[in-house]
């Protein structure tokens, strides 16, 4: 569907983003970067990945969010003993005057907002069955077919791999998620100030700022937002850029693989939502850039030569960038 007036929808997008910022700053104190990162990935259609030690108000963050867009919130804690069925649900036999009867009881996924909490501590299928469910934006089960959404955001956790009883994330399930953020610990200024945040109280004068069909209309008129040649060149020149044989003689022994198509689409669409937010309607190279290493940071596969000299994925795509 056609924006009528693209100019008016891009001011009244910026006006609305501004105060959902706003709005989650009365209850999330010093993590701008992720915040930032989250509203981008939430206009933008796709899912993010939170990478960070246990306790930093992730899910906080999410139900924040929830009350702000007036959606549904559901969170999964995920464990080495979750299965598939604890997630998306399953088929129950119940007694009925009329006999024996069959039901689909729904798992929890069936939520417009959905934290997956510490996804890397299940086992490698259930891990599946919930990104299978992210891409397609549907559940089936026993053979029929149910949709997701709209909206169907997903903001999964994980724990860093050097903490015990977790199963690393498998490169192609990683790569469905549009962003990754590394969650940092706050410093010290920002922690005298949550020292003085009662959160359930803030979280309970929430108001909602943005509805869903607001949420909806933007999503399409990000999906819109034009970028010309030259940024689709960068864009392609960057994701090019982060393989073996493109990189500079002193890195390109330290990656295996580059970053995948779906990180070009996942770039642009960063890249427009990040100018949807500023009031735009086009996207600049500076969006391409900002966004780069969220987007590419997961998709760039490094090895254990990596590992053992302390490079990591942002090296590599800060020396693309530059």
């Amino acid at each position: 569907m056609t924006d009528p007036d693209p100019q008016q929808t891009a001011a009244e997008l910026r006006e609305a983003f501004l105060a959902l910022r706003s709005t989650l700053g009365q209850v999330i104190v010093g993590q701008q970067p992720v915040v930032e990162g989250v509203l981008v990935a939430l206009l933008a259609g796709g899912h993010v990945l939170l990478e960070g030690v246990p306790g930093l108000g992730k899910t906080l963050l999410i139900k924040t969010l929830g009350r702000a867009l007036a959606l549904d919130v559901g969170r999964v804690q995920f464990t080495p003993d979750l299965m598939p069925a604890d997630i998306l649900g399953a088929h129950t036999l119940h007694e009925t005057a009329r006999g024996p009867e069959v039901r689909f009881e729904p798992g929890p996924i069936f939520v417009e907002l959905l934290l997956a909490d510490e996804i890397n501590r299940a086992n490698p299928r259930t891990q599946a069955a919930l990104l299978e469910a992210m891409a397609e934006r549907q559940v089936t089960v026993g053979g029929q077919t149910r949709p997701l959404g709209p909206p169907f955001f997903v903001m999964a956790t994980q724990n860093p791999i050097e903490m015990e009883g977790t199963y690393p994330l498998p490169e192609a399930q990683a790569d469905r998620f549009l962003l990754r953020l590394p969650v940092a610990a706050p410093d010290r200024a920002a922690l005298l100030d949550i020292l003085d945040v009662d959160a359930r109280a803030a979280l309970a004068r929430i108001e909602p700022c943005l509805d869903r069909a607001r949420l909806l209309r933007f999503q399409r008129h990000t999906a819109g937002i034009l970028a010309d040649a030259d940024v689709r060149g960068r864009i392609v020149d960057l994701v090019m850029g982060t393989r073996p044989e493109h990189l500079p003689p002193a890195l390109k022994d330290y990656v295996r693989l580059g970053a995948s198509p779906r990180g070009a689409q996942g770039l642009l669409a960063a890249a427009r939502a990040r100018a949807a937010m500023a009031g735009r309607l086009h996207v600049g190279l500076d969006d391409v850039a900002a966004m780069a290493p969220a987007v590419l940071r997961h998709r760039v596969l490094l090895n254990f030569a990596a590992r053992a000299d302390g490079i990591d994925a942002d090296r590599i795509i800060a020396a693309v960038v530059k």
